[in-house]
């Protein structure tokens, strides 16, 4: 007897998963192309406000470089274009500058001078900072708060009293009576900043330095300096372009021309009554500014490092 099996029907595949994976596919590529869009315009907006902040920073440098090169019937018309050249470029205004002005002989004082109240700055910066911020004596804190206050004292409060120091002294009309004035301005900053970088290094390292038999001025020179070098160079920086751009003091302390600095040299040699010699004026401030500007840049990584080290911390 022959029996046979019962046959079983096959259902069809349920669609409704297919399509639901389908959806959520063109959802997820919808939400990627919304996104990349907004990435997008979001990195464009942040470019042109990038580059609109840095044309408008350089603005003044561009307009005082094409303004050194101009013509004077260029520079006074007032129907020219003031940020381009309406005439054609002349160097006769660079050439006033240095032969006509002891323009070299400006720089040369400053160079000298910042390059001498820097090594001041930081002979006595340095150990003031480090003896404040690692003897632990009930005096350090007044004492640091003390010497910023110095800072805050506006130099035409104290300009009359410094001139009779500079004259008691016999230094009057002399570039060293800025060399002996503007480490009183550069120090107490520099201990400031100088503080708060030694407190971000760990005591231990010169612990360890004077365990393995080094005195504490040995463990200071050995150990903490090569690690405070981003705040030295915030203060090298800092101390330079503070003296080379001190105005009040290099101007009542200094009258011959051959003992300016650039800061006072440049306006007096140049604003001859009520002539202006503005081409040559504005040559002078690019020719100092440019290689402040590849100073700066070239140890920029470590300024920041050394001022926002010193700001957290100090």
């Amino acid at each position: 007897m022959t029996t046979t099996e019962p046959t079983t029907a096959t259902a069809p595949a349920p669609t409704s998963g297919l399509a639901e994976n389908t959806i959520d596919t063109v959802a997820a590529d919808d939400l990627r192309r919304r996104y990349r869009r907004q990435h997008v315009m979001s990195r464009i907006f942040v470019y042109f406000a990038a580059i609109t902040a840095a044309l408008i920073c350089a603005g003044p440098f561009m307009w005082s470089t094409i303004t050194a090169f101009k013509l004077n019937r260029d520079l006074y018309n007032p129907e020219n274009n003031p940020f381009i050249l309406n005439e054609p470029p002349t160097l006769d205004h660079i050439k006033l500058l240095f032969n006509d002005t002891p323009f070299l002989t400006f720089v040369w004082n400053t160079v000298w001078v910042g390059l001498l109240v820097v090594g001041i700055t930081l002979l006595l910066g340095l150990p003031a900072a480090y003896s404040l911020a690692r003897l632990n004596r009930p005096w350090s804190t007044p004492m640091a708060i003390a010497i910023f206050f110095v800072y805050l004292v506006p130099p035409s409060l104290l300009f009359l009293s410094l001139s009779r120091v500079v004259a008691g002294l016999g230094l009057q009309d002399s570039t060293w009576s800025l060399v002996l004035i503007y480490p009183t301005i550069t120090i107490p900053v520099a201990v400031w900043l100088l503080m708060g970088f030694l407190k971000a290094i760990p005591k231990d390292i010169e612990e360890q330095a004077m365990v393995d038999g080094h005195s504490r001025v040995g463990a200071f020179i050995r150990t903490v300096i090569p690690l405070a070098f981003p705040g030295i160079v915030a203060v090298v920086v800092f101390a330079f372009v503070l003296t080379a751009s001190e105005f009040i003091y290099a101007l009542a302390f200094i009258s011959p021309s051959d003992a300016k600095v650039i800061s006072t040299g440049v306006p007096t040699e140049l604003v001859r009554g009520d002539v202006f010699f503005w081409q040559s004026l504005q040559a002078a401030t690019v020719l100092v500014a440019v290689p402040i500007a590849f100073v700066f840049n070239f140890f920029l990584e470590r300024f920041i490092a050394g001022f926002t080290m010193g700001a957290v911390k100090g």
